[in-house]
């Protein structure tokens, strides 16, 4: 890692180092006795071993000039095993929270083992660990291949990847501790936002200026999606997270807006994290590793412009449909309910365009489970984006609001068709980037595949049937005009739901782990393909157009 750089650019790691390790000591003494202070720690831990891992490989000879003929994977092989990491975290802990809906007491007499402080664990681990390292990893691989550029630099790349990962832990540890800012998807306090900040905008700058050097005159669509990710998760994070700190030694803060502003204001970013978080990004992942592991051309390249307009302009006036019949203006509400509508022409658009992709190509997704999560993925995407649409109609919406009904729904698609797309591009870039002839073993996929289609299912299928049973208890009236049933009565009837859903969860779980070990023995075990593709190259000045990817 270290002797991949540049003496340039061992001098600034070691000094940036060096600065986040100060800046933990500093927290840990303004903040003892305080959570702040305790996050200290843990950044000057950060700070120490990194300053450690550099100047372990300080001296090392600086790398050939022939790098540059190479594209910059390191990163991308790291941040894999990292969103693994994460996801078993996240899915271990998703597992333990819908446990303990069904059995309350399989927890331990302390706070930070309550379902309060868990469940945002598992919700970051999930969606900012692994999601959004495999994000990182696979933008890094993309941008690289469609621009035929290496990357922008050399030190950038780890910087964002590992900053990153220190919010992460910041995040977590500090629900565990109880430090949260009660804001759904944005979690965590202040200083860690305002990291947050730093390397996010780092990684704009970086996927901008490997964009700049690219030696492809037209960028690839993967790329608007990928860009419209970075952009638009910068501006949501900065205006939602702006707070005031109590003291610049305390950890708590206290959100700059109030009241209905407030909750606007947390659902334009909670819904449009979803947006271009877990969609954005991930449409870009689809639309460079499902073509390129079906070996067939996009079906439309026309329609998946035409989709990701579509997405940008309609998703950003749809966060109110989470507060039908609440405060908020009655205009605003319907404003997010017909944008909401709407959104199913630009989403259809790209689930349809992937599953046409596949013309031609259906007896490789009989063949190959990796391919089938992709195609599954697509399908995912299709059914739980119409029932967005459907479940933001505020007469719809006011039998499934607060029920498990939208809890299933948010998992047909973070299980369905985020982690399927992920696990999909993951097992299609493990054996290009490690120049493996193929993945460990072809049936542990197969094994990975059923286990997270059948917990998927399980799962979704259980909160649809809970959420609309809890509807309709909770909206039932007796001949004397009060209600025939009271809140007790509709958790017990959950029950077995709950029972339902844990065992969903920990079939996808199982999953995980399989996938983990099955990734792992390809890079300790598979076999080196026998020569490295011809055009896994970036294009340099010297070489003729049209070379390379």
């Amino acid at each position: 890692m270290i002797a991949e750089l540049t003496k340039g650019e061992r001098q600034l790691a070691l000094s940036v180092s060096i600065a986040v390790a100060l800046l933990g000591l500093a927290m840990a003494i303004a903040g003892s006795g305080d959570s702040f202070g305790t996050h200290g720690y843990i950044v000057l831990t950060f700070g120490l071993a990194s300053a450690f891992l550099v100047m372990n490989g300080y001296y090392a000879p600086e790398p050939a000039e022939s790098r540059l003929g190479e594209y910059f994977d390191s990163p991308s092989k790291a941040g894999i095993f990292l969103s693994m990491i994460w996801a078993m975290i996240g899915l271990f802990v998703g597992v333990w929270v819908a446990g303990l809906l069904a059995w309350p007491e399989a927890t331990f007499d302390a706070a930070w083992s309550s379902f309060g402080r868990l469940r945002p664990v598992h919700t970051t681990a999930v969606i900012f660990g692994f999601g959004g390292n495999a994000l990182i990893a696979t933008s890094y691989h993309v941008v690289q291949r469609t621009s035929r550029a290496r990357l922008a630099d050399q030190f950038s790349p780890w910087f964002v990847l590992v900053g990153y990962n220190l919010f992460c832990v910041l995040a977590v540890t500090g629900y565990m501790m109880g430090l949260t800012q009660s804001k759904e998807y944005a979690e965590p306090e202040w200083y860690a936002d305002l990291w947050l900040v730093v390397v996010w905008v780092t990684y704009l700058a970086l996927y901008l200026r490997t964009l700049a050097r690219r030696q492809e005159p037209h960028i690839y669509v993967a790329n608007w999606y990928y860009m419209a990710f970075i952009l638009v998760v910068a501006v949501l994070h900065i205006v939602n997270g702006l707070a005031m700190p109590i003291s610049l030694a305390a950890a708590k803060s206290y959100p700059v807006f109030s009241g209905v502003q407030d909750a606007m204001v947390q659902w334009w970013y909670g819904h449009n994290a979803v947006a271009f978080f877990l969609t954005a990004g991930f449409l870009g992942m689809l639309y460079y590793y499902l073509p390129k592991k079906a070996g067939r051309p996009i079906y439309s390249y026309r329609l998946s412009i035409i989709s990701f307009w579509g997405i940008t302009f309609f998703y950003m006036w749809a966060g109110s449909h989470h507060l039908h019949y609440t405060a908020l203006p009655q205009w605003v509400q319907t404003l997010g309910m017909t944008f909401s509508v709407m959104l199913l022409v630009p989403s259809w658009a790209s689930a349809g365009n992937a599953l046409l992709t596949l013309n031609g190509a259906w007896h490789k997704v009989r063949d190959d489970a990796t391919l089938r999560f992709m195609m599954v993925a697509a399908v995912f995407y299709g059914v739980s984006t119409f029932e967005g649409s459907f479940l933001a109609i505020r007469s719809v919406n006011s039998l499934s609001h607060y029920t498990d009904w939208t809890v299933g729904h948010v998992h047909a698609g973070a299980l369905g068709w985020v982690a399927l797309i992920t696990f999909g591009s993951i097992y299609s870039i493990v054996p290009w980037l490690w120049k493996r002839e193929r993945m460990y073993s072809a049936k542990l996929v197969e094994v990975h595949f059923w286990l997270a289609l059948a917990g998927t299912l399980v799962y979704v299928f259980a909160m649809w049937n809970s959420g609309i049973i809890q509807g309709l208890m909770w909206r039932t009236y007796n001949e004397s005009g009060t209600l025939a049933y009271s809140f007790l009565d509709s958790l017990v009837a959950m029950h077995p739901y709950y029972v339902a859903r844990t065992v969903g969860g920990a079939l996808f779980f199982a999953g995980a782990v399989v996938g983990f070990y099955n990734i792992w023995m390809t890079v300790r075990r598979s076999p080196k393909a026998a020569s490295d593709p011809a055009d896994d190259a970036p294009a340099l000045e010297t070489q003729p157009a049209g070379a390379g990817e």
